[in-house]
């Protein structure tokens, strides 16, 4: 599937036009489900874009908000693309969620990192060790499935319109050595191979930064091209993790990024500490 069409964004987008609509309507959900005899948390479900809607559904709905006619099949035809299955699809045991979807239709990523290179930055090798080393007890070939399916989300880096990826990781992921010298030297190098994209900005959190805005955990930015798909916050967990779409969730994480990046090494001096890194390795 092509970027700009991805039906986890558009649910997403279908999700806030139903909610904008039944609120300009003056319906809380309670009385959507009861006209439309179905229950009260489908229609919040639903409003959340956690669950898909059916085109059937959403043209009761517009009706029942007393939409123009002639503005209903925009939000109907809305519902049929978001119910396309994306090429994550084939990896629903490894993706669960819907960040894999929002990530492949983002014009920007803003991430940062405290233990691990980024899963868009990640050799095969290095994918397997830290797998291997989080979940123990899976098979040989249920690692070597979610290794595939990390390496196809690789992908849109080489896209021929790849997202602006800016990357702020801590000196502790150059210095644990994931998989063995050879396996972390390997990923040393494509870290300095990937930072040469034009698209592509690498920066390095050093040790002698001290406290610093991202101590509670990970996260990523992820930014869209159109305005009617806001930017949505994804902080990771140890189980799974959560979306912030808030404005003022987003505009503090925002705010956080901006800190992060001030504080780490420019990206040229990223590039040296990695390269010094790897020769450590040798």
């Amino acid at each position: 599937m092509a970027r700009g069409n991805s039906p986890t964004v558009r649910r997403r987008r279908l999700a806030s036009e139903l909610r904008r609509l039944r609120e300009a309507a003056r319906l809380t959900i309670d009385e959507v489900g009861e006209k439309l005899e179905c229950s009260a948390s489908k229609i919040s479900r639903i409003e959340t874009g956690h669950v898909g809607v059916t085109p059937r559904d959403v043209r009761d709905m517009l009706e029942l908000y007393a939409l123009p006619e002639d503005q209903r099949e925009v939000l109907v035809q809305l519902a049929r693309e978001a119910r396309k299955k994306g090429w994550w699809h084939a990896y629903n045991e490894v993706f669960t969620g819907a960040f894999v979807g929002l990530e492949s239709d983002a014009s920007s990523l803003r991430a940062y990192q405290a233990l691990l290179v980024p899963g868009l930055l990640q050799t095969e090798d290095y994918t397997r060790a830290v797998i291997k080393a989080i979940a123990p007890d899976h098979s040989d070939e249920i690692v070597e499935r979610r290794v595939t399916a990390r390496q196809s989300r690789q992908k849109l880096l080489t896209d021929p319109q790849p997202p602006e990826y800016w990357v702020i990781m801590d000196e502790a992921v150059l210095n644990r050595t994931v998989g063995g010298k050879e396996v972390m030297r390997g990923q040393l190098l494509r870290l300095l191979e990937t930072a040469e994209m034009p698209h592509v900005t690498l920066q390095v959190l050093p040790f002698d930064a001290g406290a610093h805005a991202g101590m509670e955990g990970p996260f990523m930015i992820l930014g869209f091209p159109e305005q009617a798909d806001p930017d949505v916050v994804y902080v990771e967990n140890t189980t799974a993790g959560s979306y912030l779409e808030e404005p003022s969730d987003v505009h503090r994480y925002t705010l956080m990024f901006d800190h992060l990046r001030a504080t780490a090494l420019k990206p040229a001096d990223t590039l040296l500490m990695v390269k010094q890194a790897a020769e450590r390795l040798t």
